[in-house]
C-alpha cells in the first residue's frame, strides 16, 4: 500500500488495537474470534461484488452515506464490534477499493493473532503455520489440491479439517482455510508468510526464518536472536529450517533480506576468489 491507503490502515488498526483493550479490561477477548468471522465474510463479499466495493472505496462519496450503507446491509448480519471496524474502514480514504480490502483482511487476521495472544498460544500458532507452510513446499500435489479452482469450497474445507483438526490450535486452522478458501491471487506459500509477518507483526516482532544443517540448542537460539535483534532494533522471532546443504552456519532471511553465514556460501566465495 502507498500514500493514503498506508495512513488509513494505521488508523483502522490503531482501531483494533484499542477494541482489543477494552475487551481486556471488560474480560471478554474471546470477542475478537467474532471480529475475525465477521471481517472474513465482509472480505468474501467485497471480493465477489465489485460494485459494492467500489462503492465503499469511493473516496468521494460521503462517509455518513458509506456507514449508512453498511448498517443496512450487514447490521443484522456482522458482530457489531466486527460492523464498527467496517465502518470505521470506509470511511478512511483508500487509494483504490483493493487497498480497503486487504485492510480489512488484514484487520481479520490481526483479530485471529490477538485472540491467540490473550489465551497465550500465539508462539505454538506461529510454529504450526511455518510447519505447515513446510510441508506445503515439500508436497506439490497437496499444494495443487488446496489451490485447485474447480474443487468446490466444501470439498477443500474437508481436506483442512482433515489434515488439521486436532492437530493444530484453532487459529491455526482458520488462518489455512482462509488462505485456502479466499487465496486473493496469492500463492498459498506467499499468502502463509504474509500471515506469519503480521502474527510476529501483533508484538513489534520481527520475523526471521534461519536455515541450518542441524537443529540448533536453546543457548544457540537465544544468542541467534539477540544478535539479530540487536542488528534491527527490534525483538526477533525465530522460525528454524533444517537443511544438510547449508553444511554449516546459518541463512537468515528477514523480510528481503538475506544473511548469508553458511560455511557453504563461504566454500563457494573461496572457490570464487581462488578462480
Amino acid at each position: 500500500m502507498q500514500g493514503a491507503s498506508r495512513q488509513a490502515l494505521v488508523a483502522v488498526r490503531e482501531r483494533l488495537t484499542a477494541v482489543r483493550t477494552e475487551l481486556a479490561d471488560s474480560g471478554g477477548s474471546a470477542g475478537l474470534g467474532s471480529i475475525a468471522e465477521g471481517l472474513f465474510a465482509v472480505v468474501r463479499l467485497l471480493d465477489r461484488e465489485g460494485h459494492l466495493r467500489r462503492t465503499f472505496g469511493d473516496p468521494s462519496l460521503d462517509r455518513r452515506a458509506k456507514e449508512q450503507l453498511a448498517d443496512e446491509l450487514l447490521g443484522g448480519q456482522l458482530d457489531p464490534l466486527a460492523l464498527g471496524l467496517l465502518k470505521e474502514a470506509v470511511t478512511q480514504r483508500w487509494s483504490s477499493s483493493r487497498d480497503l480490502v486487504d485492510a480489512l483482511e488484514v484487520l481479520a487476521v490481526t483479530a485471529v493473532f490477538l485472540a491467540a495472544e490473550a489465551d497465550g498460544s500465539l508462539d505454538q500458532v506461529e510454529d504450526e503455520l511455518f510447519r505447515f507452510a513446510r510441508t506445503v513446499a515439500r508436497e506439490p500435489e497437496l499444494r495443487a489440491v488446496l489451490t485447485d479452482r474447480a474443487l468446490p469450497d466444501d470439498r477443500k474445507q474437508a481436506l483442512v479439517d482433515g489434515l488439521l483438526e486436532g492437530k493444530v490450535r484453532p487459529a491455526t486452522k482458520r488462518i489455512v482455510q482462509a488462505l485456502v478458501l479466499t487465496p486473493r491471487g496469492r500463492t498459498l506459500e506467499d499468502g502463509l508468510e504474509d500471515y506469519s509477518a503480521l502474527a510476529a507483526d501483533v508484538r513489534s516482532r520481527a520475523l526471521a526464518t534461519v536455515t541450518t544443517a542441524v537443529p540448533l540448542d536453546d543457548a544457540q537460539r537465544e544468542r541467534l536472536a539477540a544478535s539479530l535483534s540487536a542488528q534491527l532494533g527490534r525483538p526477533v522471532q525465530l522460525q528454524i529450517e533444517i537443511d544438510p546443504q547449508v553444511i554449516g552456519g546459518v541463512v537468515v532471511h528477514v523480510g528481503d533480506e538475506v544473511i548469508d553465514g553458511s560455511t557453504r556460501h563461504r566454500l563457494a566465495t573461496a572457490r570464487r576468489r581462488l578462480a
